[in-house]
C-alpha cells in the first residue's frame, strides 16, 4: 500500500479501537460504585486492624467526578482490550489472508488471559502493598491519600502487572514473523532474568522482596514457556523447508552424453 493508504488505515483502526473503548468507558460509568469500593478496601481494612484513620480525600468540589471519569476510561481500556489487541495486530500485520487472521485471533486470545492474569495477580498484591505502605506513618498520625493519586498508583501497578505478563507473548509473535529465533531466546536467558526482576523491582508496589519475586517470577516462567513455544514453531518450520528441498526437482544431475558429439 501507498503512505496514504497506511495512514488511512492507521486511522480507521484506532477509530474502532476508540469507539470500542468509549463503549468500554460507558460499561465502567456503571461499574465505578463497587469498584471504587473494593479498592478502598485495604485502606479501610489498615483503619479497622491498626485503630489509625487511613482514608481517601477528594481535594475539591470537581474531583469525584473526575475520579470517576478516569476509572470509567481505565475500565473501557480493559474492556476493550480485545479489540484494540486485534486492530494493533491487523495493522503491524497488514493484508491478512485466511491463515494470518487466524493467527491474530489466536495472539489475541492469548494476549487477553495473560493480560488479565497479570491485572489479577496485582489486585492480589495491592492490599499488602498498602499495608505494607501505611505501617511507616507514624504512631498517633493519620493517613489521608488523595483520590486521584490513589487511583493513578493503582491503575499503574496494575498496567505494569498486565502489560509485563504480555510481553514474552510478543516475543513468540516475533518468532513467528522470523524476526527472533529460539536460539535468540536460550542465548539471552540470563539477560532476560536479570531484566525480569529489574522491571519488578522498579515496578513493584512496594519495595519489600515479596512483591517484587510476586511479579518476576512469573514473567521469567513465562518467558521459558515463549522460549519452549519458539523452538517448537522453529523445529516444525525447518522440517517444512527440508521437506520443501527435498520436493525441488534435482538440478545437479549431470547432462545426458549429446549422441552428435564425437568425443
Amino acid at each position: 500500500m501507498s503512505l496514504r493508504e497506511h495512514l488511512q488505515e492507521l486511522r480507521n483502526r484506532v477509530l474502532v479501537s476508540a469507539v470500542a473503548v468509549l463503549l468500554g468507558a460507558v460499561v465502567g460509568w456503571f461499574l465505578y460504585e463497587p469498584l471504587i469500593e473494593a479498592l478502598k478496601q485495604p485502606l479501610d481494612e489498615v483503619s479497622e486492624q491498626r485503630g489509625s484513620l487511613a482514608t481517601l480525600n477528594y481535594g475539591d468540589i470537581a474531583s469525584p467526578f473526575n475520579l470517576k471519569l478516569k476509572l470509567s476510561v481505565y475500565l473501557g481500556i480493559v474492556i476493550a482490550s480485545p479489540v484494540w489487541l486485534y486492530q494493533t495486530w491487523a495493522f503491524v500485520v497488514p493484508g491478512l489472508t485466511r491463515k494470518e487472521r487466524r493467527n491474530a485471533l489466536a495472539f489475541v486470545a492469548a494476549a487477553v488471559p495473560l493480560f488479565a492474569s497479570g491485572l489479577l495477580l496485582a489486585w492480589f498484591v495491592l492490599p499488602n502493598a498498602v499495608h505494607f505502605l501505611t505501617d511507616f506513618t507514624p504512631e498517633g498520625a493519620v493517613n489521608i491519600v488523595s483520590a486521584d493519586a490513589y487511583l493513578t498508583f493503582v491503575t499503574r501497578i496494575m498496567l505494569a502487572f498486565g502489560v509485563a505478563f504480555v510481553i514474552p507473548l510478543f516475543l513468540v509473535a516475533l518468532d513467528a514473523v522470523g524476526l527472533v529465533t529460539a536460539a535468540t531466546l536460550v542465548r539471552g536467558w540470563r539477560i532476560a532474568v536479570f531484566l525480569s526482576f529489574l522491571f519488578a523491582a522498579i515496578a513493584s508496589p512496594s519495595p519489600d522482596a515479596g512483591s517484587m519475586i510476586a511479579l518476576a517470577v512469573p514473567i521469567v516462567a513465562l518467558y521459558f514457556v515463549a522460549l519452549g513455544v519458539a523452538w517448537f514453531m522453529d523445529r516444525r518450520r525447518g522440517r517444512r523447508r527440508e521437506q520443501a528441498l527435498r520436493d525441488l526437482p534435482d538440478d545437479r544431475a549431470a547432462p545426458l552424453d549429446d549422441p552428435a558429439d564425437p568425443l
